[in-house]
């Protein structure tokens, strides 16, 4: 249900709407509704969006789940290679070198 209210918020209703059209109380509406504004999360990838088929081959699914992360988001490009990446390469060379 709680999906449900977040896909109300995000079509424009107000909590009290939302509370009325799934018969829960205002009180209820009005935490989740804080809950979405407030709420973070940060995610890191390695590959740009359009990397990401690699991962999630269906471009329909890929399309959407970027979709959902983006909206409302803000994206941060930092433009540098991760640090975890650059050691790990840097190990299987060490190992297939030697």
């Amino acid at each position: 249900m709680r999906l449900e209210a977040a896909g109300l918020f995000a079509a424009g209703m107000s909590p009290p709407q939302v509370a009325k059209k799934l018969r829960i109380s205002r009180r209820s509406a009005y935490v989740w509704h804080k809950a979405r504004r407030t709420a973070s999360v940060a995610i890191a990838s390695n590959e740009s969006f359009g990397g990401w088929t690699k991962t999630f081959a269906d471009p329909r699914l890929c399309a959407a789940i970027v979709d959902r992360l983006t909206f409302g988001g803000n994206i941060i490009e930092t433009g540098t290679e991760s640090y975890r990446l650059a050691q790990t390469r840097a190990r299987v060379e060490q190992r297939t070198a030697g």
